[in-house]
């Protein structure tokens, strides 16, 4: 069985820096577990800057079981990815200074970053668990706040979650977010896609695939109460680049409940980008 992961406080990743010790026993290669142990722990976060604040993350590597030997380089390189974008999201807090309302961070840079980051710690969680215990609760780790002078405006519409009654078809909320005169944002249906789902995990996958309808009816109205905000290359990066992200993570929630009494989907992740149509 998988077993839960301590709960973490939050705390600032720039002071993690390559020194957290990250006890990773069993066939796991020093080198790597060390270059894992910097990766969400150190450089992305370790600058402060001025004006708009910092974004701090928690630690992944430090909260990972031993890591088996045949995962090693999945892990770091998602380890990696997780610093990467951390580093991206500091680098677009600086470059968007002033821009939108006041939920601006929270909607488009705190929020995209957490969609990032669970995406990328359920394929570590996947990872570690094809040979050995799939490691849970890391996805209480997405989340980053804003130190210092930054926008700290609470979680909004933009957070995944919540039951939107009766839905399946993804592709249907996207069709029928009717974003006028603005265009419409549509996805893949991915509730067409998927195999034959295991009574034990039906109730599950049903509520994912309603938010998937959610995640498009979201973009969909920020779509409209954007319009006019940003450069040429606002609604890739502010809606369907984070929405892409949202539904990433969703899908793979999908694949794991399946995969927990039958055969694990493949291919979900393709159904995740969305396409703007006029």
């Amino acid at each position: 069985m998988s077993r839960a992961l301590p709960k973490y406080n939050k705390r600032r990743v720039g002071l993690v820096g390559g020194a957290a010790a990250v006890a990773l026993t069993g066939a796991v290669i020093a080198g790597s577990a060390l270059a894992g142990e910097s990766s969400d722990g150190g450089g992305a976060d370790a600058r402060t800057l001025a004006g708009p604040g910092t974004i701090s993350c928690p630690d992944v590597a430090s909260q990972l079981p031993a890591v088996p030997a045949s995962a090693q380089a999945e892990v770091t390189r998602n380890l990696e990815q997780l610093d990467q974008q951390v580093a991206e999201a500091n680098k677009r807090l600086v470059d968007t200074v002033g821009q939108g309302g006041p939920n601006f961070v929270r909607n488009a840079i705190l929020g995209p970053l957490e969609d990032k980051r669970i995406a990328t710690v359920n394929r570590i969680a996947t990872a570690v668990g094809r040979t050995a215990d799939r490691p849970a609760g890391l996805d209480s780790l997405a989340t980053c706040s804003l130190d210092a002078q930054g926008d700290p405006a609470a979680p909004g519409q933009e957070q995944n979650g919540g039951d939107v009654g009766a839905g399946g078809s993804d592709a249907g909320a996207g069709q029928g977010g009717g974003a006028s005169g603005v265009g419409t944002i549509s996805c893949p249906d991915v509730a067409s896609q998927l195999p034959a789902v295991p009574a034990s995990a039906q109730a599950e996958v049903t509520r994912n695939l309603e938010q998937l309808d959610q995640q498009i009816a979201e973009a969909n109205k920020r779509l409209v109460d954007t319009v006019g905000q940003g450069g040429p290359n606002f609604v890739r990066n502010a809606i369907l680049g984070p929405l892409e992200d949202k539904r990433i993570a969703t899908v793979n929630r999908i694949a794991t409940a399946i995969g927990r009494t039958a055969d694990r989907p493949a291919g979900l992740d393709s159904l995740a980008a969305c396409t703007l149509t006029k």
